[in-house]
């Protein structure tokens, strides 16, 4: 996605991102205002294609499959606390906004900025997969939490929360 749409918006599909650019100056508020509203509404119509490409399959139900929504607890893959999950989600987050920022930073080799950035998200999905889900992105979780309802809604907060510091964190560095 970096090197596909990088030209036109900077691949910024993130609101945590979005922030954390914002936070370190290369983006203005209002700029980045725009962009969030794009990135939220982007992740719900991801979900919802995503709900029509389940849907498809006999027997599928949201309430039992999910529609890949994070989460943390009882019911999760992992059953990790809140505490971890929230830990998870900040540190990955600034982990991952710190890769962006200088990898895109105007002393970095632009040519490779989209295989750091791809890697840093590949190795944070191995790690935390099992905690979260892993979101990093809470574009990428409002959408599923608002098909899949119940818990996905109760649990958000977190997936929305935890990014934000840890991108603004990173972008104060």
């Amino acid at each position: 996605m970096a090197y596909g749409i990088g030209g036109v918006s900077g691949c910024h599909i993130n609101p945590a991102v979005t922030l954390g650019v914002v936070a370190a100056g290369r983006m203005s508020p209002a700029e980045a205002v725009r962009y969030i509203v794009a990135q939220v509404l982007g992740g719900i119509v991801g979900a919802a294609v995503l709900l029509m490409i389940a849907s498809g399959k006999p027997g599928y139900e949201i309430a039992s499959a999910g529609l890949g929504q994070n989460g943390w607890g009882a019911g999760t893959s992992g059953e990790y606390s809140m505490v971890a999950a929230f830990i998870f989600e900040l540190v990955a987050t600034f982990l991952f906004v710190v890769v962006i920022l200088g990898a895109t930073a105007s002393t970095a080799p632009a040519a490779m900025a989209g295989l750091a950035i791809g890697l840093a998200l590949v190795v944070i999905h191995l790690v935390g997969i099992n905690v979260t889900g892993v979101s990093v992105n809470p574009a990428r979780s409002i959408g599923p939490a608002l098909f899949a309802g119940g818990t996905a809604i109760g649990q958000l907060w977190l997936f929305i929360v935890a990014p934000v510091i840890g991108a603004v964190a990173a972008g104060l560095l």
